[in-house]
C-alpha cells in the first residue's frame, strides 16, 4: 500500500518515518525547497545557520520518540539548555533568577533573590506539578479519546472525588501562580514561560502550561547541534533509511476521493494514487486541498468558521551580534544557555495580549531572548554570536489597515531596544538582522495568521475538541484514508512529533483490522 504524506513539518516526518519503519511505501511531498517547515534551519547571514522557526526543543525530549526512530544514529545530538531559564534583574536593579535543572540550586538562588518562603513553594510547586506534567505528557501520546485520556491521568491524588485535581487543572495560569508565591518577579518570568504556548496566563485552563515548568527540572529544553533543522535532517535521513521518498519544491494542490483511495496533484503536474493521505499542513489549507477536491464545501465552510486562528501570537528578531548579551548581575555562563526572560511584572504580558486582541502593537514588547551560539558554535562564524528574539503578542491584522511591512523594521526596533534595558550595551553589537512579522511567518512558513501553534491553544481547541471535535481524533468525516498530523491537531503546537506518531499508529491500526476483519469486532 502506498501512503503520501502532505507537507514535511516534524510531526509530518514522524509519521513518514514510523510508517516506512513497518513496511508501507511512503512519499513525502513539500511545496517548499527547504524541508522541516518551522523546523528548520537557513543560512541567513553569512556563516550563520539561523532557524527558521522553533529553536529550543522541549517536549519532544519527554516523548521517547527520538529513541524509538534511533535518531541518534542518523546524527541527532542535543544539548541541554543548563540553566534552562534565566531571568535578568529588574528596572530596580537586584540579582538575577535563575532556573537551573538541579532544583536544589534554582531553590537556592530563589532564596537569595525572592525570599525563603518562595523558595520553598517553588519546591511545593514542583513536587506537585512534575507528577501532574508527565502525565501531561502520556496524555499526548496518542489521540485525544475519554479513555485515554482516563487512564492517562489516572493514580493522581484525586481527593474530594477529583474535583480539587481537576479545578486545579482548569484554573488559570496566574491562580496558580498566585496560589504558591510572593514575588513578582518570579511569578512573570513562569507566567512568560507558560506563555510560549500562546493563550495568556489570565485565560482558563492554563495552569498545566505553567506546570510544565516542573519537568526542566527532569529534562531541560534541549539544543540540537547545528540548528532546530537538525531534527529534520536526523527524520529525512531515517526516512530515506527505510525506503521513504521525500520531494521537495512541489506542491500538493488538490485532494480527490478517486475509487478505493485517494488522487493528490501537485504543482509540477504529478497525479499520484495513495490508499492513504497523511495531512501534516495546517488544518485550514487541508481543508482548501479537500475542496479544490470536490469534497462537500458546505462542510468546509462550517468547519473552517469555527476553527479560531486567533489574533496572531508573535514575531521573531533573528541577529547576528558580535558579543552575548551582559545582564547587570549575572554571568553569561548562567544567562547564554537557556530561555532569557525578559519581563519582571505579568501586567506587562497582560498589556501585550490587549492591545493585540484589538489589532494594535505592544504597548511595550514582551522578549524571550536565546542565544545558542553560546552552547553551539558551529552556527555562528568565530568572534560572532547569534540570537532569536521572540515577542508577543503581535496581531496579524492591525486595526489601523496598515501593512506590517511600514512596521516591521521599527517594530524590530523596539524589540532590540527591549533587550538594551536589560543588557546596557547591547544594541550596539548588532551586526545583521532578520525580521520575521506575523506575515512573513505566513508566506515562508504557511502559517496561517502568523499563529505558530496553527489555531490557539486555548481550552475550547485543546485536547478533545482541537481542532474540532469531529476532527480530533485526527480522521475526516466522510474522507476514509485521510489521516490529520501537526500543530492543528491534539496536543497542539510546539516540537513534540507526539501527533505523527499518533497519526502512523492509526494508520497501522486501521490496515491491521483491515487486514483482519474480526478485530473490529473487539
Amino acid at each position: 500500500m502506498t501512503v503520501v504524506v502532505v507537507g514535511s513539518g516534524h510531526n509530518a516526518l514522524v509519521a513518514a518515518c514510523y510508517l516506512a519503519r513497518a513496511g508501507e511505501r511512503v512519499e513525502v511531498l513539500e511545496r517548499d525547497e527547504v524541508l522541516g517547515g518551522a523546523v528548520s534551519t537557513v543560512e541567513r547571514f553569512p556563516g550563520h545557520l539561523v532557524d527558521r522557526g522553533s529553536s529550543a526543543h522541549i517536549m519532544v525530549r519527554h516523548t521517547g520518540i527520538i529513541e524509538e526512530l534511533e535518531l541518534a544514529r542518523f546524527g541527532l545530538r542535543y544539548i541541554d539548555c543548563d540553566p534552562w531559564g534565566f531571568t535578568p534583574a529588574g528596572p530596580h536593579g537586584g540579582a538575577p533568577i535563575v532556573f537551573h535543572r538541579d532544583l536544589d540550586r534554582t531553590c537556592a538562588g530563589i532564596a537569595e533573590v525572592c525570599g525563603a518562603q518562595d523558595a520553598a513553594a517553588y519546591q511545593r510547586f514542583v513536587a506537585s506539578w512534575g507528577p501532574r506534567s508527565a502525565r501531561v505528557m502520556r496524555a499526548f501520546g496518542g489521540t485525544p479519546t475519554p479513555g485515554r485520556l482516563l487512564r492517562s491521568f489516572w493514580g493522581l491524588d484525586a481527593r474530594d472525588g477529583g474535583s480539587a485535581l481537576s479545578r486545579e487543572f482548569l484554573q488559570t495560569g496566574d491562580a496558580l501562580l498566585d496560589s504558591y508565591f510572593d514575588d513578582e518577579r518570579l511569578k512573570a518570568s513562569l507566567a512568560w514561560f507558560g506563555a510560549q504556548s500562546g493563550p495568556p496566563m489570565s485565560e482558563p485552563g492554563t495552569a498545566p502550561m505553567v506546570g510544565f515548568a516542573a519537568l526542566m527540572h527532569t529534562l531541560p529544553p534541549g539544543r540540537a547541534v547545528g540548528g532546530s533543522g537538525a531534527l529534520t535532517t536526523a527524520l529525512v535521513a531515517r526516512l530515506r533509511a527505510d525506503g521513504g521518498v521525500v520531494s521537495a519544491s512541489d506542491a500538493v494542490t488538490e485532494l480527490r476521493q478517486g475509487g478505493a483511495g485517494w488522487q493528490v496533484r501537485t504543482a509540477s503536474g504529478r497525479n499520484l494514487h495513495a490508499d492513504t493521505v497523511i495531512a501534516g499542513t495546517h488544518v485550514l489549507t487541508t481543508l482548501d486541498l479537500l475542496r479544490d477536491g470536490g469534497f462537500d464545501g458546505a462542510v468546509l465552510d462550517e468547519w473552517q468558521r469555527r476553527i479560531r486562528v486567533g489574533p496572531g501570537i508573535g514575531m521573531v528578531v533573528r541577529l547576528a551580534t558580535s558579543e552575548l548579551p551582559r545582564y547587570p548581575g549575572g554571568s553569561t555562563a548562567e544567562s547564554a544557555n537557556g530561555l532569557q526572560f525578559l519581563v519582571s511584572d505579568r501586567r506587562q504580558l497582560r498589556r501585550a495580549h490587549g492591545a493585540a486582541l484589538a489589532g494594535d502593537l505592544p504597548p511595550r514588547p514582551v522578549v524571550l531572548a536565546m542565544s545558542f551560539s553560546a552552547l553551539d558554535p558551529s552556527i555562528a562564524p568565530a568572534g560572532q554570536h547569534q540570537l532569536s528574539l521572540w515577542a508577543q503578542w503581535h496581531p496579524y491584522e492591525l486595526a489601523d489597515g496598515s501593512a506590517w511591512a511600514a512596521h516591521a523594521e521599527s517594530e524590530a526596533d523596539r524589540i532590540i531596544a527591549e533587550v538594551e534595558s536589560y543588557a546596557p550595551g547591547f544594541a550596539a553589537s548588532v551586526l545583521r538582522r532578520h525580521v520575521q512579522t506575523p506575515v512573513e511567518l505566513e508566506r515562508e512558513l504557511g502559517l496561517r495568521g502568523g499563529n505558530v501553534m496553527h489555531v490557539e491553544m486555548s481550552l475550547d481547541q485543546m485536547m478533545l475538541w482541537r481542532p474540532l471535535p469531529e476532527l480530533s481524533g485526527q480522521r475526516v468525516p466522510g474522507a476514509p484514508g485521510l489521516y490529520l498530523t501537526g500543530a492543528s491537531t491534539h496536543p497542539g503546537g510546539g516540537v513534540s512529533g507526539a501527533s505523527g506518531r499518533s497519526a502512523a499508529q492509526l494508520v497501522l491500526r486501521d490496515r491491521r483490522r483491515n487486514r483482519f476483519p474480526l478485530l473490529r469486532r473487539r
